[in-house]
Parts: C-alpha cells; structure tokens; sequence
C-alpha cells in the first residue's frame, strides 16, 4: 500500500506487535467495546454495521438457493441434548447450562445453545412425515454461547452471532450436493463481497464437526501468517436423523429416515477483514460490506457554494446507491482525513473552491493512497467504477499474499523449520493416521487446516512428512485462530 508513515499514532505497527495491532485498531475505529460480561463484547454500530453488511448479502444468497429463514428457541432441555452421545461429547467443555427459572430450580436444566442442531431435529422430527414433505431448506440468524476459557474481539467470544442452516433430505447424494453447494456459496462470498482469497477442502476425522460424516471448510490467511477457518459445512449423513427418529414415507409407502446437512458462518469474519486487509493506519474495509463507502471532505466549510456543491454530490451518489457520508464536523481537514482512513473508509472526496473552479473532485483511494482528480460530472458513474477497481485490487493483494505463503515440504525437518519460521500454510503429504496428526500438533502447534479439493491427492510414491508410510493426502497445515 502507498503509505507515506504512520498517521494514528495510538494504533501499534503490524509488524512490531501483530496482536496488539489488532487490539488497537478494534478499539479505534470503535467496533466493539468490553463490558461487564467477562468474556463478551459490545459490537458498536462501526462494528454491528459491517455484519449487518455481511448478513445482508450472504442472506440473499442463501434464499437463492431455496432456503427459508425460521427461528428456533435459545434453550435445548438436557434430554433432547443427550440424544446425540458424539454431539453432546464434542460440546460438553463449552456448555452454558441455566438451572433456575426465578427462584426455583429447574426439575431438567437446559443449556443456552451452542448450535441448534438438537432443536432443528426435534422440530424435523414432528414436521416431516412424507417425501412430499422434503426438502426442507431451514436457517436462522441468532447468537450461540460457548463458554470459551481465552477470548479475544470477534474471533473468539462466549456469545457471538451467526447463521446456522440446517436442512432434510430424502437421500444421502441430495445432502452432499447441498453440503458443497453451501461451502461454494461461502467461498464465493469471501471472494465477491469480503475480497478474501479461501481454499476449500475437507476436515480430518479428528477435526470435523462432532457428529457430523464429514466437514468442509474454507481456510483464509491473515495478514501474520496465521489462518482462521471461515466458514464449515458439515454433512450428517443419517446418524442425527437415527437418535431423534426422524422418518418419512417414501414414493413406494416405505419408511426411510432423512439426510441432514448444518452450515454456519460467523461475526469472526469481521476479524478476517481486519487482519486480511488492514494498514498501520487502521481499517481497509471491502467496499460492499463498508458502512460508508464515500466520505465528502469540504475544504472550507464556510463557502457557502462549498457546502452546496457537497450535498449535491451526496444526493447523486446516495441516489446511485452508494452509501456516503458528508463530513460538516468543526474538525480540521486532516484530522478528518486520517479518522476516515483509520475506519477504512473506501473513497474520501476532497472538495474546496479551487476544485469546484475547475468543476472537479479529488478521490483519495484507501486501499493505495492513490489521489485522483474527477470531474463533477457523472461523480457517481467515476466512483462506481473506482469502488469495483478497490475491490478487486484488494482480493489480488490478498490473493498474492495466501500464494506467496505456502512452503510445500517434503521432510519433517523442513516441517519443522517452516512452522517455526515461514509464517503462513505448509503443503505436505499425510498418511490419514490420526497419531501422526496429533503428533505433528504436539510438536509444532500447527494443525491440519484441510485435504484441498484441488490439490488434495498424493503425489505418485509420496510418504508422509512424519511416519514415512504411503501417504494418502496432500494437506495443507497451519497455525491458527
């Protein structure tokens, strides 16, 4: 990015404290704000407007599909939990249980869920009787508590919000179709709204979903190297349909039990935006999901033709549908410049006397710095382009980082030595062996992040990076979130 020097000096460089970075420009740019929860944050409006952002287009995504939002309630009684003895195991250490309604103690505690799976079978369970009945396309926007013992803003609390799909089916090939179908609507969603570059592939036994047959995943890179899963889709085959008796008549009167699939994104991606693409100087936002995609700088504010000329703008970008802010505070132009930087404002428009005597605009690109002078006329065509340009020159740069951090090992010293000093994926065969992949975690703290799609088979006579015996897959491991 074309910086000239840091600009907000409460913000800590990326490369001298990564974390504290990340700390600093969430507490800036006022995203979120700590309370008296232990474990649980505010999201601010800066904050709750970027997933409103996010929500709003995955959303619309997701009703392409065929798929139906509903809204289930945020307590599972401990029996209906237990149904499931993998799932109920997998999600034991994190469980939030309420035992008292008022004063009374509760004859069966319930725990505050942490996904809904147990619900949406119970709800399946009564509403599917006939293959007419299927598919059923379900998904709810809510928040789940997890009782996480290390928190840390957005990418790990004990409350946070998301979506969960779940859905039926009549038969196993239905449920897998749906299962990549919805890993493809995620991924396309990082690349066309978030600009952040994902591999997609499939969970190891030991990493997938508990209680699930097999779990996708989209894997991103930060900007320290480190990657952050971003979003899983998970197929249950027919074992949750088996412990809560979940069956429907088929087309020849026999009864068969369902398929399920579950899928879930969640407000961490907004930490991904921030650590993907975000500067010394604070925030750069995405242009589709940024809550101002313009900010109108007037250059002496006092001139009356000034002022007027920024709302006539204002009022022609609002009604293009850009979203845009005009800036009349009684602060100084630079320190209105270096606040909207530092919120990653995409476009500032600088406007003064001069420039309206030349009947143009100077356009200041967050992402590159870049200063452009713009005619008046057609603004809002000029800035609609420029936005498309931004968001593309993002997912490039991100793009080329993710690509530029994948050492391809072939030893487990050269394993070894890429996990303690090139930050970022380590490509290397595995033999599918569960000791060996714990192992390797135990060692270098790295673990496997997923088997590619593309990319995922052996090469002819590899052994795996660690025990050395036929190797099945070629994984891509990191250190992560």
């Amino acid at each position: 990015m074309a910086k000239a020097g840091k600009k907000v000096e409460q913000i800590t460089s990326r490369d001298v404290d990564f974390a504290q970075w990340y700390t600093d420009v969430v507490k800036k740019a006022e995203l979120i704000g700590y309370t008296s929860v232990k474990g649980c944050t505010v999201l601010k409006p800066a904050g709750f407007a970027i997933w409103e952002r996010m929500k709003e287009e995955l959303d619309r995504r997701f009703k392409a599909t065929g798929v139906q939002n509903v809204y289930l309630p945020m307590f599972i009684p401990e029996n209906l939990l237990q149904k499931e003895k993998d799932h109920v195991e997998g999600f034991a250490p994190e469980v939030a249980w309420v035992t008292h309604g008022g004063e009374n103690e509760l004859t069966e505690r319930m725990c505050v869920r942490p996904t809904s799976e147990t619900l949406f079978c119970d709800l399946y369970s009564k509403d599917i009787h006939s293959f007419r009945d299927l598919p059923r396309l379900y998904n709810q926007w809510c928040s789940v508590v997890r009782w996480e013992k290390t928190t840390r803003p957005f990418l790990r609390s004990r409350e946070f919000l998301w979506q969960e799909g779940h859905t039926a089916h009549a038969t196993a090939e239905e449920a897998e179709e749906r299962t990549v179908m919805m890993l493809n609507v995620y991924a396309d969603f990082c690349k066309e709204v978030l600009a952040i570059p994902v591999i997609k592939g499939r969970k190891s036994e030991k990493e997938k979903f508990a209680g699930a047959e097999a779990t996708y995943t989209i894997e991103s890179l930060m900007h320290d190297g480190k990657a952050l899963q971003s979003g899983t889709s998970h197929n249950f085959g027919d074992g949750f349909a088996r412990a809560y008796d979940i069956q429907y008549t088929d087309k020849n009167n026999q009864l068969q039990y369902v398929h399920q699939t579950s899928w879930g994104f969640t407000t961490r991606m907004v930490g991904a935006i921030i650590m993907v693409h975000g500067d010394d100087d604070g925030l750069v936002l995405p242009p589709k999901v940024a809550p101002t995609q313009v900010a109108v700088i007037p250059i002496r504010m006092q001139q009356e033709e000034v002022m007027e000329a920024c709302g006539q703008i204002r009022d022609e970008l609002v009604a293009a549908g850009i979203r845009t802010l005009v800036d009349d505070s009684d602060k100084s132009p630079g320190w209105k410049f270096a606040e909207h930087e530092m919120r990653g404002v995409p476009i500032r428009l600088e406007l003064g006397p001069k420039d309206l005597e030349k009947k143009q605009v100077v356009l200041v690109r967050r992402d590159t710095g870049e200063k452009i002078p713009a005619p008046i006329d057609g603004i809002a065509g000029t800035i609609t382009k420029m936005l498309a340009d931004i968001h593309d020159s993002m997912y490039a740069r991100a793009k080329e980082h993710l690509e530029k951090h994948v050492t391809t090992v072939k030893t487990y010293d050269e394993f070894k030595d890429a996990a303690e000093n090139k930050p970022g994926f380590i490509k290397a065969h595995w033999c599918g062996c569960q000791e060996c992949e714990d192992a390797v975690k135990e060692d270098t703290t790295a673990t496997l992040r997923c088997i590619p799609f593309e990319g995922g088979e052996p090469e002819e006579g590899a052994v795996c990076v660690y025990c050395g015996k036929p190797a099945k897959y070629n994984a891509y491991w990191g250190k992560a979130y």
